[in-house]
């Protein structure tokens, strides 16, 4: 049976559905990512499912005006990112697993990347 965590918002009108156990979460220290403190896991729209009534979210795309990211217009918190771009049929997408439950989230490794400066894991 497929693996399929899950995650939302604390008011819970914004959630995601991501197929798959990730490899590792991302932990950037970049301008935006280290103030959001995320733990991204990354899918792209065919592996990861969010579920949001219209309006529901804010998109906020910076930098590059490659990415939106998205936090609920209700509670504030940072649920995912998508890319603006479609590549082969479908978007790049990440979700904060700090959204799931903390006990999915506890076994998997978390690897930290330098997306302010040298765009390298550290560890």
């Amino acid at each position: 049976m497929p693996v399929v965590i899950t995650g939302s918002c604390h008011c819970g009108a914004v959630s995601w559905e991501f197929s798959g156990r990730p490899e590792y979460l991302n932990a950037c220290n970049c301008s935006v990512c280290r103030r959001y403190g995320g733990l991204w896991a990354y899918g792209t729209t065919d592996t990861v499912r969010i579920h949001a009534a219209p309006d529901t979210t804010v998109p906020y795309v910076q930098g590059d005006q490659t990415l939106a990211f998205h936090h609920c217009r209700t509670c504030g918190c940072v649920t995912h990112w998508a890319s603006l771009t479609v590549v082969n049929g479908s978007r790049r997408v990440a979700v904060n697993m700090a959204m799931a439950e903390p006990g999915v989230v506890a076994g998997l490794r978390i690897r930290h990347f330098d997306g302010a400066d040298t765009w390298t894991y550290l560890d």
